[in-house]
């Protein structure tokens, strides 16, 4: 049982703000000035959680966000699976988003699918000095002789195409005009733009607007029979099945999902979407600027859904039906009442061995709040929880839906914070990203990776919970903690063993 179990909510507070104080301590005085902006207690009734956002990293002061580049390619574009994606620049990038985040998809990899392989124009010294533009337009060539049943390209732009001017844009609109007219997207998402990934997903949507949507012809006859059910899942990256274990809900209640953004979508998906009666919404962080432009320009409302555990599961099937007929509403019904003895046994099973847990997150996206009713579904309580690059709107969501008083938050949290947080406070259980999962390991605390689910999932959907139910118990309950002690459960102190 972890302290927090055991302590008022007064006290919690008390002690959250009290452990706040002494990590800033530690940092010199105009540093922890700006760090104190990023951390805070919610207090219950507010209409934020209080802290800063969407703030560049201190330089020094380990930061576990990624760049734009990696919010373009590894989150947007990426996972479109009938597109071939360029990494333009030296080859680190690209071998570092090799095959990234367990984007499930269908088809046959190499010839009409190419999530898992790896493109890259592998700038040397040379590209550099002379530029780029000639290497890229060969790539494509090359790309075009090697893989014929591509339906499109995109250009994703590292570091130094932005600081020697490589013209990606002509590059592509010549490459698209001798293709006959091929898709083919340059994308302006330069790792230093910005202060995080969130800036990439941002330039990824436009880019999705500018150069799919507008060059589509706007009175041509819809290439598929439309319905007035016709759905799209928008941000969902089928992270080990997630999109398809929530497709199976859309279409059981009678909808039509007829595109999936991004896991397992094509290019015919997203030129399809303008043609959809609702967007359905489950990242929102990624995924907000181009649901807002559709809505502006084509008329199609949206909404988020939240997908993970139960509780959050009927509450979105319902909000998600309100946009149609009777025959949507009583279809969400049907399937709620079709999962919950599922859901029942999966409580019965696995709350007696997780009630009064406590979790600590710090993931990115939409996890750091979506997931807090997965977890109360089973009993637990998250006691801290914070973002790699949310904006002020995702604290005012989290605040005003799914924090508790007393919940200690934190913004692009540092590493040091970060582990004095957990010593202190000590959860039962961290989720968050594989940076960070060995360091917590070795202070004998579980872990869960929660970017990508430890390659485990779905956990999206009704199956996805009993998944996650299953691994939330196996992290916690395995017998391993036993014979690995947490620094602050043991007196002893290691003792060095001469050499024989």
């Amino acid at each position: 049982m972890s302290l927090a179990n055991t302590q008022s909510v007064a006290e919690i507070k008390a002690r959250n703000k009290e452990l706040i104080a002494e990590v800033l301590k530690v940092y010199p005085e105009k540093t922890a000035k700006r760090r104190a902006k990023h951390l805070n207690v919610h207090e219950s009734g507010k209409s934020d959680c209080g802290v800063k956002s969407n703030i560049k990293s201190i330089p020094g002061v380990m930061t576990i966000r990624g760049c734009a580049y990696a919010g373009s390619k590894g989150v947007v574009w990426g996972p479109i699976k009938d597109m071939i994606h360029i990494s333009h620049g030296p080859v680190g990038c690209g071998q570092y988003s090799w095959a990234a985040r367990r984007n499930y998809y269908i088809g046959t990899t190499g010839i009409d699918t190419f999530v898992t392989m790896q493109f890259t124009s592998d700038f040397q010294e040379k590209d550099i000095v002379f530029g780029g533009d000639k290497k890229l337009a060969k790539i494509m060539d090359e790309i075009q002789e090697l893989f014929p049943l591509n339906n499109g390209i995109t250009v994703q732009s590292e570091c130094p195409i932005g600081l020697i001017g490589d013209d990606i844009e002509a590059v592509s609109k010549s490459k698209s005009k001798e293709y006959d007219g091929k898709t083919i997207v340059p994308v302006r998402c330069e790792g230093f733009r910005g202060v995080s990934q969130s800036l990439g997903h941002h330039i990824a949507n436009d880019a999705i607007r500018d150069w799919v949507f507008d060059k589509m012809d706007p009175n041509a006859a819809p290439r598929f029979e439309q319905s007035p059910y016709d759905v799209a899942i928008i941000g969902d990256y089928n992270i080990g099945g997630d999109a398809w274990s929530s497709r199976i809900l859309l279409e059981e209640m009678g909808l039509r999902v007829i595109a999936q953004w991004s896991g397992d979508g094509s290019l015919a998906e997203l030129e399809a979407t303008p043609k959809a009666k609702l967007n359905v919404l489950h990242c929102y962080r990624s995924m907000n600027y181009i649901s807002r432009h559709m809505e502006e320009k084509f008329g199609i409302p949206w909404c988020e859904y939240n997908f993970f555990g139960p509780s959050k599961i009927a509450e979105s099937l319902r909000k998600i039906a309100a946009y149609f007929d009777d025959k949507i509403k009583e279809g969400a019904e049907r399937v709620i009442a079709k999962y919950q003895p599922l859901m029942d046994a999966v409580i019965a099973k696995y709350r007696p061995r997780l009630e009064g847990k406590t979790v600590m997150l710090y993931v990115g996206g939409l996890r750091p709040r979506h997931v807090i009713g997965a977890y109360e579904d089973l009993g637990m309580e998250v006691v801290g929880t914070g973002y790699e690059f949310a904006h002020n709107d995702d604290y005012q969501r989290t605040a005003q839906h799914y924090v508790k008083d007393g919940t200690i938050i934190y913004d692009d949290v540092t590493g040091y914070e970060f582990e004095k947080f957990v010593e202190k406070i000590q959860p039962d259980l961290v989720g968050s990203g594989i940076k960070e999962k060995y360091v917590f390991q070795k202070m004998g605390v579980p872990f869960r990776q929660m970017h990508s689910w430890d390659y485990s999932g779905p956990y999206h959907g009704y199956d996805g919970f009993a998944i996650f139910a299953r691994d939330m118990d196996m992290a916690i309950n395995a017998p391993i903690w036993k014979m690995a002690k947490t620094p602050w459960k043991t007196d002893s102190k290691p003792t060095l063993l001469a050499a024989e």
